[in-house]
């Protein structure tokens, strides 16, 4: 009878397969470059977005990132969450909160993709249903990497944490609270009136961008990019 892994045997086994040298684990070198990948996407999106449709279309900045869907850039947005969706879906976690968590934010970021943001110029029925599909789509995908930032990133396996464990973990908790307050900002930005003198400058844009770049920041910390444990440190962590 094969013996029965504790929740706790697992998170040391995870701890001590994330610290061997790269060199001697090929398979971890996939996983981690999995997550530097999509940490790159979520920071560089934003610049990638509005930077092309400078030069495809003209330097007015689009109202959100998603109004770039009706632009010249409209493959790279998608395509864009489509692989950060992939991903998502394929990330194995510690227990089935991760895998749960990765399962929501794939089919959210689907969502963000396939359903477009209303336009802004005489919009029909079926796009205001749409748009209102996206909205939804959008605060689940945003809720979830907070959750991810927040709880998941967080946990600790057995023992006293590295003074790296505890640096990512203040990088996590910033990066998580400032999805948060990104759509907390959002939904009081689309409260003031057209006319008001902020519009102009696209703010929902600038939080949408501020939201997806702590994302990606998160994951790429979480793929060890940045804080990386000396992988001769002594276990557990």
């Amino acid at each position: 009878m094969k013996p029965e892994l504790r929740n706790s045997d697992w998170l040391l086994l995870r701890s001590y397969l994330e610290r061997i040298p790269a060199y001697e684990s090929p398979l971890l070198i996939s996983y981690l470059t999995l997550r530097k990948a999509v940490g790159a996407i979520g920071v560089l999106l934003p610049f990638i977005l509005a930077l092309g449709n400078v030069f495809l279309q003209g330097p007015q900045l689009q109202g959100s990132i998603s109004a770039y869907y009706h632009t010249p850039m409209r493959d790279v947005f998608v395509g864009s969450l489509c692989a950060i969706a992939v991903f998502l879906w394929a990330y194995q976690g510690y227990d089935w909160r991760d895998n749960a968590a990765g399962n929501v934010a794939g089919f959210a970021a689907l969502g963000v993709a396939f359903f477009p943001t209303t336009p802004e110029v005489a919009p029909t029925m079926t796009e205001q249903v749409l748009g209102a599909l996206h909205l939804g789509a959008a605060a689940i995908f945003f809720f979830t990497l907070a959750y991810f930032c927040l709880g998941l990133f967080r946990q600790t396996g057995a023992g006293t944490p590295t003074q790296e464990k505890e640096r990512r973990n203040e990088v996590y908790t910033i990066c998580g609270y400032l999805i948060i307050g990104c759509l907390v900002a959002i939904a009081a930005v689309s409260l003031l009136p057209d006319e008001s003198p902020i519009t102009p400058l696209a703010p929902v844009f600038w939080l949408e961008a501020l939201a997806i770049v702590a994302f990606g920041v998160s994951w790429m910390i979480k793929g060890e990019a940045l804080l990386k444990d000396d992988p001769y440190a002594s276990l557990p962590r």
